[in-house]
């Protein structure tokens, strides 16, 4: 019997791991309320009274802006812990599928970014979880570390499709930075493609995998998208226009990666299926968000 230690389970990738994961074994889920990563050893115990077999951190700090102000808080979530939580896993011979970021990377490439290319984060956020990624690696010898972006999901509390659709129903008007390209991810499709892969954890496959939904956009783009989708679903919009910025318009603490697509030749390749286009998800997430407000 698999036994599946699943951290994070607040957030909107971990609320859909839940049931993604249910037919691989047992899940024992674990939210803040029982390991808080931000003190090290609650980790440390948690693995020892759980003993699983597969562990799935989708624990983070996800503030970006915050995390230039809180370093330190930063860099025990998505550094320290994780590195405890691979050793220990290394311990009891678990693997460990390990959740990271596009942030890693500093925009600057004008093709999709491969595992194998150089990391150059940005920021606090970017440099810790690049941190824990090199501290899955040197601890544990059996894990996926998968890279994701623009992660969005009707579960959990923000993310820029619901920021759009309050925002929306509010005004006539917004201004949405369109010079930041990337490819929007369903947390859905995120957490049906970790479930997928789990099984595949092997000596042969460990490593860096990127995983987005297909495609690419602009946030102003999808924005659009978001309203266009929206209005034929019937949701209650106000917005007549959405004028299109730049990210120096729109300063913020952290600096955003200017281009973040990452290339999904490798996990194509060990899944043998390509990830859904990121407009059909969108749709299907605003209809699941329709019919459970």
């Amino acid at each position: 019997m698999t036994r599946i230690l699943l951290t994070g389970i607040t957030g909107q990738v971990g609320q859909e791991l839940q049931q993604t994961l249910a037919s691989l074994g047992e899940v024992v889920s674990v939210g803040r309320d029982r390991v808080d990563f931000s003190q090290p050893e609650a980790v440390q115990r948690v693995m020892e009274t759980v003993k699983p077999t597969i562990v799935v951190n989708a624990a983070a700090y996800t503030a970006v802006d915050k995390a230039e102000s809180e370093p330190d808080l930063a860099k025990l979530v998505n550094a320290v812990s994780p590195g405890i939580l691979a050793k220990a896993a290394s311990r009891i011979g678990a693997g460990l599928i390990h959740i990271s970021t596009d942030y890693v990377f500093d925009g600057t490439q004008s093709s999709p970014y491969l595992e194998t290319d150089a990391t150059n984060p940005l920021g606090v956020y970017g440099s810790t979880k690049l941190a824990g990624e090199a501290a899955v690696r040197a601890e544990c010898n059996r894990h996926f570390i998968i890279r994701t972006a623009w992660v969005y999901g009707a579960k959990g509390k923000g993310n820029f499709v619901k920021t759009m659709l309050r925002l929306g129903a509010d005004r006539e008007e917004v201004r949405v930075v369109t010079d930041q390209i990337g490819a929007p991810t369903w947390s859905k499709d995120l957490a049906e493609a970790i479930a997928q892969l789990a099984p595949q954890l092997s000596a042969d496959t460990v490593g860096t995998y990127h995983y987005t939904n297909s495609g690419v956009c602009s946030w102003y783009d999808f924005a659009i998208a978001i309203f266009e989708e929206a209005q034929q679903l019937g949701f209650p919009l106000k917005i007549q226009r959405v004028i299109p910025i730049t990210t120096p318009e729109y300063p913020t603490p952290a600096k955003r990666p200017a281009f973040s697509v990452l290339s999904l030749k490798k996990v194509s390749t060990l899944s043998g299926t390509h990830p859904p286009y990121w407009r059909q998800s969108l749709r299907a997430m605003l209809q699941e968000l329709r019919s459970n407000p």
